[in-house]
């Protein structure tokens, strides 16, 4: 009785083992060291990397600065009360937000920062790192790098061809919109809500050479310029592409096309291993919370900064605004069919609403965003650790409803 006691005992530990070998010999030793140390990705993962810097302008633009502290809480009162909470510092405590900033007409009404962070912070951008790759692209087409969005991937990464030739159907337009047809694995484990260790976005996340995932094992399914699926793996080819097209890092186009620009401080990229050298696109440039600002001011002011065209307007419009020929049938149903609806383009989130105005957004995991609101000037930054309390562009959309 006790030998069959231990070996149940023991089944559950012998199965964890085997899987852990599996996964190392599928992904590498490294990735599922990454796997279990790290766990579920927060802020801080930035700190468990290697990081490259970008460094920031020798003189930059500040903001002007009026501070109505009321006002710009009392907008979150919604939020507040649908959370259970008594004040706005309350709720920015236990949503574990980290930053708020609140600008309208380039005057800086609200800028504090929660949780032990200061404006010297550093603030992992999560999924807002996508809106600046596609800022890359946009520059690299300027500088004549790369000859338009309808280039097949394939002009670039010639090699995917080699074991798939539908890569060539694959346009960067396609990864652009996340409408690539690329397969992506989302499984999760069962009776959860937890990724599964071979979800797609645990291996892109933590895999030592992402590049190598990138040339040798990523996967075509379906037809491409069809179904949108929100995949960190167009990202990731999009960062390839500016590296090849360039010849360069993205961390170094990265600060000679915007940030030795325009920002006021340093950043980092982090890069998935010293050996492979490759950013991670998706989700790891770490910034402070008043450069994001910056960034939505560019856009805001479509492309240009103070006098000198950082990047095409043109570039901005397509990136930011809604492109009605595509078939709201191609979005998932929550993103909403109505004349109130959320849409995607070139790695930005917008908001439609019914009197035709729109705000167009970057937004990340835990709360990251940068919130445009056109036609009143107005930029919003919310950098967080946490969705608890706090459902990140939804609320900001209904901010944009109050002050209109």
């Amino acid at each position: 009785m006790k030998k069959v006691f231990k070996i149940a005992l023991l089944s559950p530990l012998i199965l964890i083992l085997l899987l852990l070998a599996f996964l190392s010999i599928k992904y590498s030793p490294t990735y599922v060291y990454r796997l279990v140390t790290m766990n579920v990705a927060d802020v801080y993962d930035y700190k468990n990397f290697e990081n490259r810097v970008i460094k920031g302008a020798k003189s930059f633009y500040s903001f002007e600065e009026k501070h109505e502290k009321d006002y710009i809480e009392s907008l979150f009162d919604e939020r507040v009360s649908q959370s259970g909470f008594t004040s706005f510092d309350e709720w920015a405590e236990k949503s574990q937000t980290t930053a708020l900033i609140f600008i309208r007409k380039d005057t800086v009404l609200y800028e504090k920062y929660f949780n032990g962070f200061s404006r010297d912070s550093y603030f992992h951008s999560q999924s807002i790192a996508k809106s600046f790759i596609a800022f890359l692209i946009g520059t690299a087409i300027d500088d004549g790098l790369i000859q338009s969005v309808n280039d097949p991937m394939t002009k670039y990464i010639p090699e995917l061809k080699e074991r798939d030739l539908r890569f060539e159907k694959i346009t960067i337009k396609n990864l652009l919109e996340m409408r690539s047809g690329l397969k992506y694995n989302t499984s999760l484990l069962p009776g959860t809500n937890i990724h599964a260790p071979w979800h797609d976005e645990a291996i892109g996340y933590y895999h030592p050479n992402v590049r190598k995932l990138l040339l040798k094992k990523l996967e075509v399914e379906s037809e491409p310029g069809k179904e949108f699926e929100y995949n960190n793996y167009n990202t990731s080819y999009l960062g390839l592409i500016v590296e090849r097209a360039t010849g360069k890092t993205v961390s170094k186009y990265l600060e000679e096309k915007l940030w030795s620009k325009i920002m006021e401080y340093d950043a980092l990229f982090s890069i998935d291993s010293k050996e492979s050298g490759f950013e991670y696109m998706p989700s790891r440039l770490i910034a402070r919370a008043i450069d994001y600002a910056r960034f939505g001011r560019l856009f805001l002011k479509q492309g240009n900064w103070n006098g000198t065209q950082i990047i095409s307007d043109n570039w901005v419009l397509k990136s930011t605004r809604e492109d009605k020929t595509i078939s709201r049938d191609h979005y998932p149903v929550w993103l909403g069919s109505g004349c109130k609806h959320t849409y995607y383009s070139y790695q930005w989130w917008g908001n439609t609403n019914c009197d035709s105005t729109f705000q167009f957004f970057a937004n990340g995991n835990l709360g990251q965003n940068i919130y445009v609101i056109p036609d009143k000037e107005i930029i919003i930054v919310h950098c967080g650790n946490s969705l608890q309390h706090y459902s990140s562009d939804w609320d900001l959309m209904r901010i944009a409803e109050r002050i209109r």
